[in-house]
């Protein structure tokens, strides 16, 4: 797992994965800005619909948009991997032609509305996992690192699946792809929890998606 890592960040400099992470960082920071003003105007019309004064507002909308940035830190994942999902085909074609080109040649791109369909998939495995995970969460508040290991926990399990989804189904059947898909679920958990730790660090989350979706193209040309 360590050399599909080095091999992935020996060529984020590459102009395909550099063209990838601009334009799935500036579609995952639009959604956050859009949704950051959108709370910022719901926040004053609710200030200016109950009657307080010109300076409520003025905090209210200041506290809604600290709070929106501290959101898209949280949310960062969950955004960013269903838009990178939209993109995910120029990443690992770019990472097939320089380490696998047989198999690059054989391989058949996804297309838009199945791409589509993944990243919907994706977002709604991590809602509602996380949704049923909220008790679990308020029990394990108490603990000093209970709700950390849940987060990591869930997040690998789930970040495994989609990323390794991105990859597999270039190659792989629907049926083939599940049988791959249940045959590496250790290999794939523990790139879970390394690109879970990369999502959790400022700024370097930035790339994560990146280097989830490159990890994923190794661990998949890599097991026999």
């Amino acid at each position: 797992m360590l050399r599909a890592l080095s091999l992935t960040l020996g060529q984020i400099g590459d102009p395909a994965i550099l063209r990838v992470i601009t334009k799935s960082l500036a579609l995952t920071l639009l959604v956050f800005a859009i949704l950051g003003v959108a709370a910022i105007f719901i926040t004053r019309a609710v200030v200016a619909a109950y009657g307080w004064g010109s300076d409520a507002g003025f905090a209210a909308a200041a506290v809604a948009g600290i709070g929106a940035i501290i959101s898209a830190w949280l949310l960062f994942r969950a955004v960013a991997i269903p838009v990178i999902g939209l993109f995910a085909d120029e990443i690992v074609a770019a990472i097939e032609a320089r380490h696998y080109p047989a198999a690059a040649q054989v391989a058949q791109p996804a297309s838009l509305s199945l791409s589509l369909r993944l990243a919907l998939a994706s977002l709604a495995r991590l809602i509602l996992l996380n949704l049923l995970a909220v008790p679990f969460y308020a029990v394990l508040l108490f603990t000093a690192i209970g709700p950390v290991i849940l987060f990591v926990a869930i997040n690998a399990l789930l970040l495994g699946r989609d990323l390794g989804e991105m990859v597999a189904v270039r190659h792989l059947g629907a049926q083939a792809r599940k049988d791959w898909l249940r045959v590496t679920r250790g290999e794939r958990a523990i790139m879970g929890v390394i690109v879970t730790g990369v999502f959790m660090i400022p700024i370097v989350n930035l790339i994560a998606p990146i280097v989830g979706a490159g990890m994923a193209t190794h661990l998949f040309h890599r097991r026999p």
